[in-house]
C-alpha cells in the first residue's frame, strides 16, 4: 500500500462526507504551514482540518515536528496510518488529534477511524496568520481601519498587526474565507 493509494481512499471518503457542501468546501493537497511542513490533505470549510498520511512504506521520523506545526494552525488534525504504524503513532499524536488506520483488503484501501478528532484549543494566531498572503492580510486590516503604519511594512509586520486587532476565532474565519476565495490556493508569484 502506497501513499497514493491512501490519498485516493481519503479523497473518496472526503468527497462522500462533504458531498452536499462541496460548493463551500475546499479539499486540497499539500497545504504549506509556517514555511516548514505541508499538510498532505487539507479541508477548508467551517473549520480548517488537516490529514497527515503515513503509508506502510513511510516512517514516523518527521511526525513529531509535523505534530508541533500542525497543532499551531489546524482546528482539527487526523493522522492516517498503515496498521504497522498504529502503536507508535498513538504515543506521538496529542489527544485532540484523530487517528485513522488504512488497511489494504482485496486490493482496496479501507479507512477505519480509531479516534475521532477534537477541536484544537491551542492555535497560535501568528502561525495561523501566515496562511494569508501579505495582500490578503493587508486588505483585512484596511477593512478594519487598522492598516495605518503597516502598508509598506513586510508581511511579518502585517501579520502581527492582524493578530493584534482580531481574536483567534475571527482570524480563523478570515483565513478560511480567504483560502476558499483564492483562484489558486498557492502563491506562485
Amino acid at each position: 500500500m502506497r501513499d497514493m493509494d491512501v490519498r485516493v481512499a481519503l479523497h473518496n471518503r472526503l468527497a462522500s462526507v462533504h458531498g452536499e457542501e462541496l460548493n463551500d468546501t475546499l479539499i486540497l493537497d499539500e497545504l504549506g504551514l509556517c514555511g516548514e511542513v505541508r499538510v498532505d490533505v487539507a479541508v477548508v470549510n467551517g473549520a480548517l482540518s488537516g490529514f497527515e498520511l503515513k503509508s506502510a512504506r513511510d516512517n514516523l521520523r518527521r511526525l513529531h515536528h509535523q505534530v508541533e506545526i500542525y497543532s499551531q494552525v489546524l482546528d482539527y488534525a487526523v493522522l492516517v496510518v498503515a496498521d504497522n504504524h498504529l502503536n507508535a503513532a498513538k504515543g506521538i499524536v496529542p489527544r485532540w488529534w484523530g487517528l485513522t488506520v488504512a488497511t489494504s483488503r482485496k486490493g482496496e484501501v479501507e479507512l477505519d477511524e480509531i479516534v475521532e478528532p477534537r477541536m484544537n484549543r491551542g492555535v497560535d494566531p501568528m502561525s495561523l496568520a501566515q496562511l494569508l498572503w501579505r495582500e490578503e492580510a493587508l486588505e483585512e486590516l484596511t477593512i478594519r481601519g487598522c492598516d495605518r503604519g503597516v502598508r509598506s511594512k513586510p508581511r511579518w509586520a502585517v501579520w502581527t498587526r492582524l493578530t493584534e486587532v482580531t481574536d483567534v476565532d475571527e482570524l480563523r474565519a478570515v483565513v478560511r474565507s480567504r483560502l476558499k476565495a483564492r483562484p489558486s490556493w498557492r502563491d506562485d508569484r
